[in-house]
């Protein structure tokens, strides 16, 4: 008998930043998956071959009017969609669908609700919010909380935002990221000669990254150690003020903005850095971390992390072991545990051993993936299938 299928929905498939994503649907080995998406992206960066691109609903005036108007049913039902994303399924004959994004699960509820087959939805970080413009979305999610049989979330920070969202806390379930250790080996190091450290900090430059908090910790370190420099990989719709903010920083010569990396690329600059910066913070909507992929990529190569006490990171970056934490938008503290680092050899030196070692024993992608099909299996189980066996 064939491995149960799994309908992996994203409505995007993939954006830049969504490489977890991609490790974990070409990372099942107990299940087999097909992709559902209405959007294919970066096929040359995430080729994958099983993929059902939803077609839009062909409209029907009279079905639509009646639907929206005399039953008052949810969009996804008088648009059409609901009956597209079903058949699909059901030519598949998909045992399972695991929905990425709260806010996905959120849209898909009415199908979620009359589906005769198990759906689990994954967390990662900015679907925890609510939408103050749309008073109805926390009744909504909290509806979509209670009909899942699972919810998967990548921390426990995001398990707690989770509960206080309404759902039911022995369902959720912890998956984290994996990270393919053997693509990050550990790079060995040696001290800079005067002084001469390079930090790195890559993510996407957005506001919860807290980008402009490292600049300015980078400039007070800086005054010290006139030959350090600052690398930011990543691309998003800050870079132009955290261009300019370098600039008013007057460290512009000594930052360089690489954009967006390959893996390939990635694993060049962080071996030729010597700590990984990531002053993540909660931002004014609520939007935070789970735990950062490129963090953990960094800290596999042996780069001792300087970050700060936000969402997942405490879970994965051991205080004064792994690196160093401070407060949020702490901007002198963050320039304080630089300078601390820096100045004691034999203390960067084993952090940046016990960040690689601590990666490899607690997130490995082999583990995760293993985690994530355990996941599967019982919410099918709980389903009253545990073969998977299509209706």
């Amino acid at each position: 008998m064939a491995e149960p299928l799994i309908a992996s929905y994203c409505t995007t498939f993939l954006k830049a930043e969504m490489l977890h994503i991609y490790r974990q649907v070409t990372g099942l080995r107990r299940f087999r998956t097909l992709v559902a998406t209405k959007e294919r992206r970066n096929a040359d960066r995430y080729p994958f071959d099983d993929i059902e691109l939803l077609p839009e609903p062909r409209s029907n005036f009279v079905r639509r009017f009646w639907l929206k108007y005399v039953r008052q049913a949810s969009p996804i039902l008088y648009r059409g969609e609901f009956q597209v994303l079903n058949a699909v399924l059901r030519r598949r004959e998909a045992s399972l669908m695991h929905i990425y994004f709260g806010h996905t699960a959120v849209h898909l509820l009415p199908f979620i609700e009359i589906w005769d087959r198990p759906c689990v939805v994954s967390f990662h970080g900015a679907d925890v919010m609510l939408r103050e413009s749309q008073p109805e979305y926390a009744g909504l999610m909290r509806r979509m909380l209670e009909v899942v049989p699972l919810v998967l979330v990548r921390s426990q920070s995001l398990r707690e935002r989770v509960i206080a969202l309404g759902c039911e806390p022995s369902k959720i379930r912890i998956n984290r990221t994996g990270i393919p250790v053997d693509a990050f080996p550990y790079t060995p190091r040696t001290v800079p000669a005067d002084g001469a450290w390079h930090f790195v900090q890559a993510c996407r430059l957005i506001p919860k990254k807290g980008v402009r908090v490292a600049l300015r910790a980078f400039r007070i370190f800086r005054e010290t150690h006139p030959r350090a420099r600052f690398t930011v990989a990543g691309a998003g719709p800050m870079e132009e003020e955290l261009r300019a903010h370098a600039q008013e920083l007057g460290i512009g010569d000594a930052v360089a903005f690489a954009g967006f990396l390959s893996q390939e690329g990635l694993r060049g600059l962080f071996g030729e850095a010597h700590a990984f910066v990531h002053p993540s913070e909660v931002t004014s909507d609520q939007n935070q971390e789970g735990i950062p992929n490129s963090m953990l990529e960094a800290m596999a190569t042996g780069l001792p992390v300087l970050a700060t006490l936000h969402g997942g990171i405490p879970e994965a970056v051991e205080q004064g072991h792994t690196g160093l934490l401070v407060p949020e938008r702490d901007a002198e503290g963050l320039a304080a545990a630089m300078a601390r680092l820096t100045s004691d050899s034999a203390l960067w030196q084993s952090m940046g051993r016990a960040a690689s070692d601590s990666v490899a024993a607690a997130f490995s992608h082999e583990a995760q993936i293993a985690r994530l099909e355990d996941c599967y299996a019982e919410a099918l189980a709980r389903a009253g299938n545990p073969a998977g066996v299509p209706p």
